[in-house]
């Protein structure tokens, strides 16, 4: 089978399983999968310095067997007008061994919806997916995946739903994921409405952050989008939408936030991106 070779493993995280496990057990020292039945959330993408730890909990908490047939990644820094992505066959590559893409359930997706194929050889180089696959791999090893990229615009929020439902339609049990950073704040992102110092921090955390999250936690996968294009406040709003509307149709009821920080707690500065981890139920 074809591999999509890994292409951030050794620079924004480990390289080697052992390297890696120790990572994840680090980030998972405190904490016990949840006795509650989730079925999606939301993780941030940075290095695994700074948000690894709030990724790799809210795919913990997915971790209650049964384990899903197949896990569902939405992500890709795309903007409104880019096309949607998808991957149809092959395998990704994660330091504990390869992850196999689900094919049917592209395939059937691929017929409703207009994409861009990437396959293992021709692909965007992109980490907002490729950084939660050690972490699916460690938790669901015998879990195949299904990557795609979806841009902040409805046609995402369509996509969500209709993932769900086709996976239901299969008998596939199935999990979500969506990949977003929040607020990408200070000279170096070119956004800085609220000067710099301890003020742009607060607003950032306080409110520019909070509304998108807040809009998460309620399910509003309508609102995220609004927020990201209007605020700057997700980057990858299309993802973390299509997450929330596959999980809705899967049966979720509330979201459940369980991490928030900047990179500014790890690297203080003038320039700083926030992160979130959501759990859906």
């Amino acid at each position: 089978m074809d591999v999509r070779r890994a292409a951030f493993a050794g620079s924004w995280y480990p390289e080697n399983a052992d390297e890696c496990e120790a990572e994840i057990q680090r980030f998972i020292a405190a904490a016990d999968p949840s006795e509650n039945a989730f079925v999606g959330g939301i993780v941030p993408h940075a290095g695994w310095y700074f948000s690894g730890e709030i990724a790799c909990r809210v795919i913990y908490g997915l971790s209650r067997l049964p384990h899903p047939d197949v896990m569902v990644l939405f992500g890709m820094h795309l903007h409104p007008g880019s096309p949607n992505h998808i991957m149809l066959d092959g395998a990704w590559e994660t330091p504990f061994g390869d992850l196999v893409i689900e094919t049917e359930l592209p395939r059937r997706l691929a017929e409703r919806f207009d994409f861009q194929v990437e396959t293992v050889h021709r692909h965007t180089q992109d980490n907002t997916i490729e950084l939660q696959l050690p972490f699916i791999k460690y938790f669901f090893p015998d879990t195949k995946i299904v990557p795609l990229g979806v841009p902040p615009a409805g046609t995402s929020v369509e996509i969500g739903r209709a993932v769900a439902e086709i996976a239901l339609e299969l008998g596939l049990g199935i999990k979500i994921i969506g990949s977003t950073d929040l607020t990408h704040y200070g000279l170096n992102y070119d956004f800085s409405p609220k000067g710099s110092g301890m003020q742009a921090l607060r607003w950032v955390k306080k409110d520019n952050d909070r509304r998108a999250v807040d809009a998460m936690l309620s399910l509003d996968a309508e609102g995220v989008i609004r927020e990201g294009l209007a605020n700057q406040n997700a980057c990858c709003a299309g993802a973390a939408a299509a997450a929330i509307a596959a999980a809705v149709r899967l049966g979720a009821a509330r979201g459940v936030e369980v991490a928030y920080a900047t990179s500014y707690d790890k690297h203080p500065g003038d320039s700083f991106v926030g992160y979130v981890g959501v759990l859906f139920g």
